[in-house]
């Protein structure tokens, strides 16, 4: 099997200005995407929504410094990791998530075993 992280790009000014009934459809679409996982034997092993990137702190050689890493438009709002023989359907899957007009990057991790 193998491992992917499945990370979910966001704008989070968006999300702050949802609705109570917008933010109960995403949290609904994940818990579909949950489901739809594990019955088509996908298996999430890890994952998490983020806090708001403005809490971030970003570490570089000369210190610490607060907020994101980069000024933009998305920020990363949270990510998955799944494990899967079956990257195609992971991919299709996935696309419940990105909606019609959102994005998610799904890529293998690295195996140093």
């Amino acid at each position: 099997m193998t491992t992917y992280a499945v990370l979910l790009p966001g704008d989070e000014a968006t999300w702050e200005s949802a609705s109570e009934e917008q933010r109960a459809a995403m949290y609904a679409r994940h818990g579909e995407f949950a489901r739809l996982l594990e019955e088509r034997g996908h298996q999430i092993t890890g994952g998490a929504e983020l806090t708001h990137s403005r809490a971030a702190k970003v570490v570089r050689a000369d210190g610490v410094t607060d907020g994101p890493y980069a000024e933009t438009v998305e920020q990363l709002t949270g990510f998955y990791t799944v494990e899967t023989d079956d990257l195609d359907d992971l991919l299709e899957v996935c696309g419940l998530l990105a909606g019609p007009d959102g994005v998610v990057e799904v890529r293998a991790t690295v195996d140093h075993g």
